[in-house]
């Protein structure tokens, strides 16, 4: 007994270890993508950079995290019907929203942000409209007069997520300077006006906030990862969404504010897999005394 006991203590160490080597993944470093006819090779001016190669003016475009920010309930908006609305009229129904501040006239990285966040949604079990909603914000003032742009966005997004009653899940927002302004400074997003190609110069990333309008989490460039966006929405809910699995998954995983992504928590899987291993072991244990005391009784009859 003692032998078989043994070679089934070796058998589960070796797979707990086999488990770490095939799930441990290196994390990506962080990479900012930008939208900027600045960056590109036919207007790159040398003398115009920085020691790291970016246009002086790229300097002050970026995403700066502000987690845990109280997002400005009372900024106002049209929404794709064209009726004023307040940010806060999005939340306080029980369920995280992601943010996406974009523009819909973008000729290059807004379509990619929110192509890539829908592509990456429709792989979530989790409902949008049911167990968390998206809002984009154009941050171009200009588009606030114009009336379709934000309508016949909503509905292009609703057609490619696929989903049948999602519709009032997403929401796509213009407004004025003013407005647009609270949210971007509250949110820590800066980006900056070209006049000379009539584009704006940004980064690309969405938000994830809590339904009390909390910033808790923000995931960088224009491909997002299914899990990121899973654990970001449960833990956004504060773990009131997800299954068992769900939540076991999420403790094996830790999200890092600088790279935006969640990677696998070492110390937590050890823990559970030494739980495991223990029961592992007494579930042995069990079966062999029950084994053992059968015979005994047998062999005394």
């Amino acid at each position: 007994m003692r032998d078989i006991t043994t070679k089934f203590v070796a058998m589960m160490v070796v797979a707990v270890l086999f488990a770490l080597i095939g799930s441990v993944s290196v994390s990506a470093q962080r990479i900012e993508h930008y939208n900027s006819p600045l960056y590109s090779p036919k207007n790159y001016d040398p003398s115009t950079t920085t020691g790291s190669g970016l246009p002086e003016p790229l300097k002050k475009v970026g995403i700066e995290q502000r987690l845990n920010e109280q997002l400005p309930f009372e900024a106002k908006f049209k929404n794709a019907d064209g009726e004023l609305v307040n940010l806060g009229s999005f939340f306080g129904k029980e369920r995280p929203v992601i943010i996406a501040l974009v523009y819909y006239e973008c000729p290059m990285l807004c379509n990619e942000v929110l192509n890539g966040l829908t592509g990456s949604l429709k792989a979530v079990s989790f409902d949008l409209g049911k167990d968390y909603d998206v809002v984009a914000i154009s941050f171009d003032a200009r588009e606030n007069d114009k009336a379709d742009l934000a309508k016949n966005k909503k509905q292009g997004y609703i057609e490619r997520y696929g989903r049948p009653g999602t519709e009032n899940g997403w929401h796509f927002l213009t407004g004025t300077q003013e407005e647009i302004d609270k949210v971007t400074k509250a949110v820590g997003f800066n980006y900056i006006y070209d006049e000379a190609t009539n584009q704006f110069a940004h980064a690309g990333g969405v938000m994830i906030a809590t339904p009390e309008g909390k910033l808790s989490r923000y995931l960088y460039g224009v491909d997002y990862a299914p899990k990121d966006l899973k654990f970001g929405i449960m833990e956004s809910s504060q773990n009131k969404i997800g299954n068992p699995v769900d939540q076991l998954l999420l403790y094996c995983f830790h999200y890092d504010p600088s790279t935006g992504k969640y990677g696998l928590m070492i110390i937590n899987v050890m823990r559970l897999a030494g739980v495991a291993t223990l029961v592992g072991m007494f579930g042995m244990v069990l079966v062999f005394w029950r084994r053992n005391k059968k015979k005994s009784a047998e062999v005394q009859e």
